[in-house]
C-alpha cells in the first residue's frame, strides 16, 4: 500500500537550514563519508530547495534545484527509503523547473541510483566520473511545459470504443484503473466525497501515484461537493495529494445547481471516461476511448470548475 505518512514542501534555505543539514549531513557526511567542506557550497543559498517531512514535521528527505538547471543533493534518511519519498522529491523539483520555464534539467547521479533517475526519464551522457569519492554518471532529461488547467493538449486520437454499461464495484474499479493509467497529462474527477470505497483501494491509489510521478507535468483536478466529509474521513487520496500539491488541485462548487448534481465521473485527456448516474451507486457506463462522450463530461467539468471556489477547508493540510 502507498505510504501516506509524509509530505513534500518548499524549503527556505535560511529558515530551514537546520532541517536541511539534519538530512544531508546524516546521509552524505555520516553515511557516505563525503567531506563536509564538499557538501556545502555557494550554490545552496541561490538554489530552490524542497524538503520531505513525516507526520510529526521531522525532516526525512531533501533536494535542490540550482541556477545551473541542475538537480542535486537528493537525500532520504535510510529508514524512509523505498517508500516513495525520493520519487515525490524529484517530481517536485521537476515541477519547479517547469514553473520557471526551463526546458531541460540535468544531474550527477550516484551510479547506484542511476536506475532510479532513468525511471523518471533521465538519460545518461558522457563518461562516468568520481565525485567526493563516489562514482557518478551525468544524466539529463527534457521537460514538457506544465499543462494549463484549461487546456487539453493535442494528441493523436485512438479508435473510438463504444461505451459499456456496468453495475458493480469490481467493474467500476477496473474501469477506473484503465482511465487513470491511460491518462497522459490530465485527469478530472467529479465526486461528492471522493467515493472512499472506490478511490481508497490500494491499486487505485497506486495508479494515481504513478500518474503523479510520471514527470510529464500532469495535473489531477478534483471537484468535491462535500469537502468537509472528505477531510473528516482521512481519505488516503487526500493524503497523497498533500505530498504532491503541484499535481493535485481541488475546488468545490458554490452554485446551488452544481451542488445538487447527482452523478460522479472520472475522465482523462485520452478520451477515456467513467460515469455513474448516481454517485451513491455503482451503475454507470465507461469507455477507454469515446471522444464525444468524454468531451461532454470535460466541458461540463470545465464550466463548473470556473464557477467554483478553492477548497479552503484543506488549507490546514497544505493543499
Amino acid at each position: 500500500m502507498i505510504p501516506t505518512d509524509f509530505r513534500i514542501e518548499p524549503a527556505d534555505y535560511q529558515a530551514d537550514l537546520k532541517d536541511l543539514r539534519e538530512v544531508r549531513e546524516t546521509v552524505f557526511i555520516l553515511e557516505q563519508k563525503v567531506p563536509e567542506e564538499e557538501e556545502w557550497d555557494d550554490l545552496d543559498p541561490r538554489s530552490h530547495h524542497v524538503i520531505a517531512r513525516d507526520d510529526n514535521g521531522r525532516p526525512i528527505g531533501t533536494g535542490r534545484l540550482t541556477p545551473e538547471h541542475k538537480i542535486g543533493r537528493m537525500a532520504v534518511l535510510k529508514e524512509w527509503r523505498q517508500r516513495g519519498v525520493g520519487d515525490a522529491l524529484l517530481v517536485a523539483l521537476m515541477d519547479k523547473a517547469r514553473s520557471l520555464g526551463w526546458t531541460e534539467v540535468s544531474l550527477n547521479a550516484q551510479v547506484s541510483a542511476e536506475a532510479f533517475y532513468a525511471r523518471h526519464g533521465f538519460q545518461p551522457y558522457g563518461e562516468r566520473f568520481m565525485e567526493a569519492g563516489i562514482e557518478h554518471q551525468a544524466m539529463r532529461r527534457a521537460l514538457e511545459p506544465l499543462a494549463g488547467p484549461d487546456r487539453y493538449p493535442a494528441r493523436a486520437r485512438e479508435a473510438s470504443v463504444p461505451s459499456t454499461d456496468f453495475d458493480s464495484l469490481s467493474v467500476a474499479t477496473e474501469a477506473t484503473l484503465a482511465v487513470v493509467r491511460a491518462a497522459r497529462r490530465e485527469l478530472v474527477l467529479f465526486s461528492r466525497d471522493l467515493d472512499p470505497v472506490l478511490y481508497s483501494q490500494p491499486a487505485v491509489l497506486e495508479a494515481f501515484k504513478d500518474f503523479a510521478i510520471a514527470g510529464r507535468g500532469g495535473v489531477v483536478r478534483i471537484l468535491l461537493l462535500d469537502p468537509a466529509a472528505v477531510q473528516g474521513q482521512g481519505h488516503p487520496l487526500l493524503t497523497l495529494a498533500q505530498r504532491m500539491t503541484s499535481v493535485f488541485q481541488f475546488r468545490t462548487p458554490t452554485d446551488d445547481v452544481d451542488l445538487q448534481y447527482p452523478s460522479a465521473f472520472l475522465a482523462n485527456d485520452r478520451d477515456g471516461y467513467l460515469f455513474r448516474q448516481l454517485g451513491s451507486r455503482w451503475e454507470g457506463d465507461w469507455s477507454p476511448a469515446n471522444p464525444s462522450r468524454t468531451r461532454q463530461l470535460l466541458d461540463h467539468f470545465g464550466r463548473v470548475w470556473e464557477r467554483s471556489r478553492g477548497v479552503t477547508e484543506f488549507r490546514a493540510l497544505g493543499i
